[in-house]
């Protein structure tokens, strides 16, 4: 239970150049070594690193490694309380009690539908009946993937991969963010009633999701960042799209925090930054805002 948590955390950990890259090259603007920047994917195989073109020689050129948290860290006994606890309702919520029955034939056809079981199973609406919707809908994508993907390992990310070969190395690694401001983003920024809703859509339109993310995987393993915001902006064209405040609080505001940070990072040390492909192109991506920071941007071939 412990690992499929740790995954759902990752997962949420989620864009306009044409090149099909996703390592790029960051220099100039006073910068004596250049730094690069790789976007990852929670749900791609680490061995897909070794299909990324200069990915080997940008690690090994540089000083430390960044991601967007470190994840050693999120492995804490006390971190991973943390996390499981943020995913539950508050004491003397469940699921079932905040659902109409109505509502509740939805999610458990969903999970019929996933699990071969519902909340009707003791064991089952012991093991999720307690989540929060946001929680409950991380969890049930992930199972998703994996019922069609059975060979992918969710305890094994890319961005853990970067980071293990820094130690590896004997280079330092940093974060962009805190594990608690990632745990408040990812599963304290909607409302009790929002989530509910979000958690309905995936019920309602369990097939256009399994495309939306078959999409981003594809598009990710092309290496191609204009497929993988194409996927990732596919809409239903109702509320059960990202409103735009909540494409803020998830990704924009995020970029532009991280622009802050990198400069004071990248003049210190050469530095490998690891973060969700989804932040780094268009414009109000990473690319872009380093590109308008007066940095010279380039995809590595």
């Amino acid at each position: 239970m412990k690992r499929i948590l740790f995954a759902a955390f990752l997962l949420f950990t989620t864009l306009t150049f044409v090149q099909a890259q996703l390592l790029w090259k960051i220099s100039g603007n006073g910068l004596s070594k250049p730094s690069y920047i790789i976007g990852t994917y929670h749900l791609a195989p680490v061995s897909f690193v070794d299909s990324i073109p200069g990915l080997n020689e940008a690690m090994n050129s540089s000083e430390q490694v960044y991601g967007e948290i470190i994840m050693d860290e999120m492995k804490t006994p006390e971190n991973l309380a943390k996390i499981q606890n943020i995913m539950l309702l508050p004491e003397g919520k469940t699921i079932d009690k905040i659902f109409s029955a109505e509502e509740m034939t939805h999610i458990n056809s969903l999970l019929n539908d996933i699990l071969g079981v519902d909340m009707t199973n003791p064991i089952l609406a012991q093991q999720f009946g307690k989540m929060s919707p946001q929680a409950l809908t991380t969890q049930l994508t992930i199972l998703m993937y994996l019922k069609k993907n059975p060979k992918f390992n969710p305890n094994q990310s890319i961005d853990e991969y970067f980071q293990d070969k820094a130690k590896e190395q004997g280079k330092p690694v940093g974060a962009l963010e805190t594990i608690d401001f990632q745990m408040n983003v990812l599963y304290k920024g909607k409302s009790e009633e929002r989530e509910k809703e979000l958690l309905l859509c995936l019920a309602d339109n369990k097939d256009t999701y399994e495309k939306m993310t078959d999409d981003i995987t594809k598009a990710y393993f092309a290496q191609d960042l204009k497929a993988v915001n194409d996927a990732m902006e596919e809409k239903l064209n109702n509320s059960c799209d990202a409103t735009p405040e909540e494409r803020n609080e998830l990704v924009y505001n995020r970029n532009t925090d991280w622009v802050k940070k990198m400069p004071e990072i990248m003049k210190k040390k050469s530095t490998l930054f690891a973060v969700g492909a989804g932040h780094l192109p268009g414009e109000k991506g990473v690319l872009e805002l380093l590109k308008k920071a007066g940095y010279k941007v380039e995809s590595v071939k």
